[in-house]
């Protein structure tokens, strides 16, 4: 069963704009997409409610914040059942440096991005937190040397 929800030109101009800039009153929408304030409130709400738009923040200058290594660690499970990987899940939950998480086919189980504030913490991620982890049999790190595109807004 498709689960996409149809959408008309003003709803994807509008996620278009607050994928920009989530900040954007419903005035400005409004002046930038020709609908009045108040149609782009209850659009804005339905499209809330219905899950497409699934929340508002604020993107962070990671290396101002003194995170400036961006790790790429794949991860592969000790043992392929249900509570294996649930317990890796587990642990990646708990964890902030871990940015994001993606389960893959092919060779390794997961791939990490994980950012850490230089070498010594990225040493001690992978040697005392992932490695003692009763779920992983190996971990490989790749250091990010350049970011050539990063961002999560969708082509609409």
């Amino acid at each position: 069963m498709d689960a996409r929800i149809e959408l008309d030109a003003f709803d994807r101009k509008m996620l278009s704009l607050l994928q920009e800039d989530g900040r954007l009153t419903n005035q400005e929408l409004a002046d930038r997409i020709n609908l009045s304030a108040s149609q782009c409130s209850r659009r804005r709400q339905r499209l809330e409610e219905q899950g497409l738009i699934q929340g508002y923040r604020a993107v962070l200058d990671r290396e101002k914040l003194g995170f400036p290594l961006v790790n790429l660690v794949s991860v592969t499970l000790a043992t392929h059942n249900r509570d294996n990987a649930r317990r890796f899940a587990e642990l990646l939950r708990g964890l902030p440096e871990v940015q994001e998480a993606h389960a893959l086919t092919g060779e390794m189980d997961y791939l990490l991005k994980v950012v850490t504030r230089d070498l010594k913490s990225l040493s001690r991620f992978v040697s005392d937190v992932l490695l003692p982890h009763e779920s992983v049999q190996h971990v490989k790190t790749a250091i990010v040397l350049e970011t050539l595109k990063e961002g999560s807004s969708l082509p609409l």
